[in-house]
């Protein structure tokens, strides 16, 4: 028995079988600096959850958040003409 569907992959890929467009890609390059800050921070807060964190630790902590909050802030000033697309990842 023959099956009549098309096999092209073109005509049979679901929206999720493709690869991330060129925007996406962009919008994703533009987040890094933020996805890199707040991977620091989980860094940090997992280091010290099996401890009490000492004073070094809780400064990493500071500094990690700091980092994270500067990140989010340069994200939000961007110009408009930036192609920014914030439900990239959400």
């Amino acid at each position: 028995m023959k099956y009549i569907v098309p096999v092209q992959a073109v005509v049979t890929a679901t929206e999720y079988d493709r690869g991330p467009t060129a925007a996406e890609l962009d919008a994703i390059d533009v987040e890094m600096p933020l996805i890199s800050a707040e991977v620091e921070l989980l860094d940090v807060q997992i280091m010290v959850l099996d401890r009490v964190p000492s004073e070094l630790d809780e400064r990493r902590i500071r500094r990690a958040r700091r980092k994270v909050l500067a990140a989010r802030r340069e994200l939000a000033n961007l110009p408009a003409t930036t192609s920014f697309v914030p439900e990239v990842g959400a």
